[in-house]
């Protein structure tokens, strides 16, 4: 991909280490004036975001997108839900397999392509606390043997 098309401006970072990552879906963003400008400087949370399907339509929900600044009067709600635009095809397939015990729809990433706000959702299954610490050891051992190959 070329970097001038495509402009990162919030990850989920805790995602990986939440959930188990199955399959990735793009989708793009219904969106107010004032949020895309907002989403330009940046400020924007996917923390603690999710997306669900109502009414055969997908929202994402507790995303986080601060009042743009420079806005006189309506201004957006940070935490609105907000409409996300994928085929009905897709939406269909994603609604079997969320219904399924124990997935669900975590965004990812949030960016610009082609001038255009675009997120990736997950496929995701939540991690138990013994899965989190089998994550934590092997990242701690493949640091290690990092380590041991400089030294070298």
């Amino acid at each position: 991909m070329n970097s001038s098309h495509f402009k990162v401006i919030a990850e989920n970072r805790k995602a990986k280490f939440n959930y188990f990552i199955e399959d990735e879906f793009e989708a793009g963003l219904v969106l107010k004036g004032t949020e895309v400008k907002s989403l330009r400087m940046g400020r924007a949370n996917l923390k603690d975001s999710y997306a669900r399907i109502k009414k055969g339509e997908l929202f994402i929900y507790q995303m986080h997108i601060s009042p743009y600044p420079f806005a006189h009067y309506d201004n957006h709600d940070p935490l609105r839900p907000r409409k996300l635009l994928m085929h009905k095809a897709e939406i269909k397939r994603l609604y079997g397999k969320i219904n399924e015990k124990g997935y669900a729809l975590i965004p990812l990433k949030l960016y610009f392509k082609e001038g255009k706000a675009k997120m990736v959702l997950a496929l995701a299954k939540g991690k138990r606390r013994f899965d989190k610490r089998e994550t934590i050891r092997r990242r701690d051992q493949k640091r290690e043997l990092e380590r041991s190959k400089k030294g070298y």
